[in-house]
């Protein structure tokens, strides 16, 4: 016996990776956002300090880096699963290997963390160069996902 998906949800199934890779992308960049102003609130002094700190930006940043992380790797998982689903395999090319670099780009980044909790400041720099690097990739999968979304366009 084989489960057959009815194929409304097969077409309609291969625009949530995208419309979800799009609000991740916004919600990294606003993640970058908290984290530079984290950052400025950990070097300024006295009242500018204690103004920047009311903004609680360390704890909005870490927060909004463990939902990037969780809906980025699902989103990876969910875009593979939805392709292999309806073509039956997946296309081995460069969004995908981009893909799976930014999943682990973003896990070796969140593991830093802990090291940044202590101070370390070596955490910090490779903290912040893995996630310049993990938004340039983005900004270059997305274009490559509108590519991708208006062939299956085509083909509808």
């Amino acid at each position: 016996m084989s489960f057959e998906i009815p194929e409304s949800v097969k077409v309609w199934s291969q625009f949530f990776h995208p419309v979800l890779m799009w609000v991740l992308l916004a919600l990294t960049l606003y993640s970058a956002y908290l984290g530079v102003q984290w950052r400025r609130a950990r070097n300024a002094e006295g009242d500018a300090k204690k103004e920047l700190l009311k903004g609680k930006f360390n704890t909005r940043h870490y927060q909004m880096g463990s939902i990037l992380l969780a809906l980025m790797i699902l989103g990876t998982i969910g875009g593979m699963g939805v392709t292999y689903l309806n073509n039956g395999k997946l296309f081995v090319g460069s969004h995908l290997l981009a893909g799976l670099g930014m999943a682990g780009l973003i896990a070796t980044s969140a593991s830093l963390s802990p090291y940044m909790q202590k101070g370390n400041e070596w955490a910090r720099s490779a903290h912040i160069a893995l996630n310049t690097i993990l938004t340039g990739i983005f900004f270059w999968q997305a274009v490559t996902g509108v590519q991708i979304v208006q062939r299956i366009i085509s083909k509808m």
